[in-house]
């Protein structure tokens, strides 16, 4: 899509939503083709997320053309949404830093703009939170009516916070308008289709306006009242399903419902929100969209081009696509999903469960080969350690794959549903640690202290490729849950390496001696053990000689290995890639409390600080939480 060369430059002249209202509605279309083309030429050279925004450009325009923002309020689900959202409200030039760190978030930042309402790193929130300010309006006696709209996409309607937002919102006073951004990646075509007349003579402004006053009129006459009008309102939406045809999930929670519409079509959007906008009480607007619009190999491969890396806007070549050599570093993700496919073929009671990340995890090479026994739960954390829990119970062992900071969402389930009932289910904790540019919703800074707490879990941290593999195995003997974290990014190991057959699996709550020393040790867990080892080794270049230590373990600690270093250094430091508070240094402290008639050492602990990391890449950030070699360097020689 081009902008045309006759055309006058639009885009240039928006600095906020105030100056796109200036412009005629035929005007809209060239201001969304020039969106994309700008979108396309920054994401090719700053990487970051390409086909969710593309996909819901038209949609942005409608939103911030119709609704007085940022007094309005617009709230986001999915952030991977809202590129064409931080382009029209005055982050245009700071596009270029978008994901750095320094530079504007990936994600909608209250911190960044008073038009991002709402935090939205993670998925199926918006519902919940706009619910919350569409009341907060209503008891502020706001005025004007400020409209209050969550838009929902690309598979966040999954979710379950989704419905339990919805549910309320039918069952609460309010005037919230959800747009449901169907990009076919959420929800089947089958679903709540209804035919484009119908459609259009639900939305239309007469029909609305007949529908609210006979409805006052009835109200007027005492034959309605506002506990009856589910019913009336549960009889209308039964009245357009007998005559379209077509049966409407949304519709059977008392909301009102409009669509499917083209998404792509902003005139059209236009029109159905002002005509909608003012009504009384909740309603769903459902859009169809393309994941990845206006750009043709994303068009094609949505999943592919969701996050691409840089990539060749002419060709579409993108430089992460490139046929990696056999010898080239593969990603912790990929060692775990190789190794997954061999514990499969071993054992048929080993399944696979994953949230919506399949390709993320890489749970994808074990379901190519056994796609019987690889579950895709979609974006239901909770619903994932329940459903494994429950295969447990019957004679399975499921290893469940889900990004750190996603499963913080699952951790009821994990200690009700499986730590309680002692089962065999284990977790696969991938982005554990700082992710990089993704920023602090993202980070897996919580894991190890979230699950340290909780009775009858093992809880282990690959510091290699080879650890990891090793832990499968631990995983996949132990007769009870264990938790698994690894990084995002490259491993240490190529494709020649990966093979359990002359591999075995690490005992339960055993550390690792990498090397003595005197007078100081270092003590860490998962792969902080490189930048450590960095540290150690130009500490004893320089005359000084630290030991240096891998406890593997978080739960049980190897109380036997920490007597020992304990009894022969003045001092240890702890060094983790997650929050200390509760984590790796917290852990040793609790030791040392409990060993009140013996020697205790100094101690110094390195880990993340208490408060959110911001975005950048990780070398950036792990000089920024001070746990890079350098800082542990200086750690290791201060006086």
């Amino acid at each position: 899509m081009g902008t045309g060369s006759n055309a006058t430059p639009l885009l240039p002249k928006i600095d906020s939503p105030a100056d796109l209202r200036q412009l005629k509605v035929e005007q809209l279309p060239q201001v969304c083709s020039e969106i994309r083309d700008f979108l396309i030429q920054s994401l090719s050279k700053n990487a970051g997320h390409f086909a969710s925004g593309m996909g819901a450009v038209e949609l942005t325009v409608a939103l911030h053309y119709v609704f007085n923002t940022p007094y309005d309020r617009i709230v986001w689900d999915v952030g991977h949404q809202a590129y064409g959202h931080k382009i029209l409200t005055g982050r245009r030039e700071a596009f270029s830093g978008n994901r750095k760190m320094g530079g504007i978030s990936g994600f909608p930042n209250p911190k960044e703009s008073p038009y991002d309402t709402f935090s939205a790193g993670h998925a199926s929130n918006s519902i919940s939170a706009a619910l919350g300010m569409a009341i907060a309006s209503k008891l502020n006696h706001d005025s004007p009516r400020r409209n209050i709209v969550a838009v929902i996409g690309d598979a966040s309607i999954s979710g379950g916070l989704a419905f339990e937002g919805i549910n309320n919102a039918a069952n609460t006073p309010n005037n919230l308008l959800i747009i449901l951004n169907d990009n076919d990646m959420s929800i089947d075509r089958n679903v709540g289709s209804l035919n484009s007349h119908l459609a259009h003579l639900t939305t239309s402004k007469a029909y609305n306006n007949a529908r609210y006053k006979a409805y006052k009129l009835l109200k007027k006459l005492h034959l309605v009242s506002d506990k009856s009008r589910g019913p009336i309102l549960r009889f209308n939406n039964s009245l357009k399903a007998l005559l379209s045809r077509e049966q409407n999930i949304f519709e059977g929670l008392n909301i009102r419902y409009f669509g499917p519409f083209d998404g792509h079509d902003v005139e059209k959007i236009v029109r159905v929100l002002n005509d909608i906008k003012d009504l009384e009480g909740p309603r769903i607007l459902h859009l169809r969209t393309v994941k990845g619009k206006g750009y043709a190999p994303a068009e094609k491969n949505p999943s592919i081009w969701h996050a691409p890396g840089k990539f060749n806007p002419e060709t579409g070549e993108c430089e992460a696509a490139k046929i990696p050599d056999k010898n080239d570093p593969l990603k912790y993700q990929e060692v775990f999903g190789l190794c997954l496919k061999e514990l499969m073929e071993c054992d048929k009671k080993i399944v696979a469960v994953t949230a919506a990340m399949p390709s993320g995890t890489s749970v994808s090479i074990a379901q190519k080969e056994f796609p019987e026994r690889v579950f895709d739960v979609g974006i239901s954390e909770g619903h994932a350690v329940t459903f494994a829990g429950g295969m447990a119970k019957d004679g399975l062992h499921p290893f469940v794959a889900i990004y750190s900071s996603f499963l913080q969402r699952g951790y009821d389930n994990i200690i009700n549903d499986v730590a309680l009932q002692k089962l065999p289910v284990t977790f696969c904790i991938d982005r554990a640690g700082l992710v990089g540019e993704d920023g602090p919703t993202h980070h897996g800074a919580f894991d190890m202290a979230y699950l340290r707490a909780v009775p009858s879990l093992t809880v282990a941290a690959a510091s290699d490729a080879d650890t990891l593999m090793r832990l499968m195995l631990t995983g996949a003997e132990l007769d009870g849950p264990m938790a698994i974290r690894y990084p995002r990014g490259k491993s240490d190991a190529c494709s020649a390496d990966i093979s359990l057959s002359d591999k075995s699996a690490l005992p339960v709550g055993k550390g690792r001696i990498i090397c003595e020393g005197s007078h100081t040790a270092v003590i860490t867990i998962g792969t902080v053990l490189a930048d450590a080892g960095k540290a150690v080794e130009q500490a004893r270049a320089d005359g000084k000689e630290p030991g240096l230590y891998d406890m593997l373990f978080i739960k049980p600690l190897d109380t036997e290995l920490l007597d020992s270093i304990m009894d022969r250094y003045e001092r240890i430091i702890t060094v983790e890639d997650g929050t200390l508070k509760g984590g790796l240094g917290s852990a040793v402290a609790e030791y040392m409390a409990r060993r009140q008639d013996k020697k205790n050492p100094q101690l110094t602990m390195l880990g993340l600080p208490d408060k959110f990391i911001t975005q950048g890449t990780p070398a950036e950030l792990k000089e920024l939480a001070k746990i890079d070699s350098t800082a542990i360097y200086k750690a290791i020689t201060e006086v």
